[in-house]
């Protein structure tokens, strides 16, 4: 035991910053960046899946590692609608998710943003033309911010949470 814990010591830390974002994202509107002003602090978000193929959801995840601590920026992830300024929607809209992401959506209190992840979320993606898909997110809820790609990485989700919780509102814009 004492091996280890003198080990540990003499290595340091190990961890350094986490990796930056490789693409440009789509920039963040000054409407969602108004809409954000009061979430400067801590922002609360709840990851809806509407029918996606769960890519989204792992760079979600990977979002709570050691390596992007997400926590550390003030940003918490909710289980409930009821407690949460954001809603991350993955995936295409599916017919059987459909009522229930409008249902998700009531839930939440305003002032709220919505986020849609991936591009299956913006576009449907691979999806696009499938029976079982009634369209993208935008169809069905208002959409405040998207983050492209397929699967957007942890880094780019990260850059666009924290240019709504610092970018300065100025006046006029």
């Amino acid at each position: 035991m004492f091996r280890i814990i003198k080990k540990s010591l003499a290595t340091g830390v190990v961890t350094g910053q986490y990796p930056a974002a490789k693409s440009p994202s789509e920039p963040v509107s000054r409407e969602a960046i108004e809409k954000a002003k009061s979430f400067r602090r801590s922002l609360t978000i709840r990851e809806v899946d509407t029918g996606s193929c769960n890519a989204c959801e792992m760079e979600m995840n990977a979002l709570a590692n050691p390596v992007y601590d997400v926590e550390r920026f003030g940003v918490h992830i909710a289980a409930s609608p009821r407690h949460t300024d954001a809603l991350v929607v993955t995936g295409p809209v599916t017919v059987n998710m459909e009522r229930a992401l409008k249902d998700v959506y009531k839930q939440t209190p305003e002032p709220k943003l919505v986020i849609a992840l991936g591009d299956c979320a913006i576009t449907c993606g691979v999806f696009k033309g499938s029976y079982a898909v009634t369209g993208p997110v935008e169809r069905h809820i208002p959409v405040d911010v998207r983050i492209p790609g397929c699967p957007p990485r942890p880094a780019e989700i990260l850059a666009v949470l924290d240019t709504l919780r610092h970018e300065p509102a100025g006046p006029g814009t």
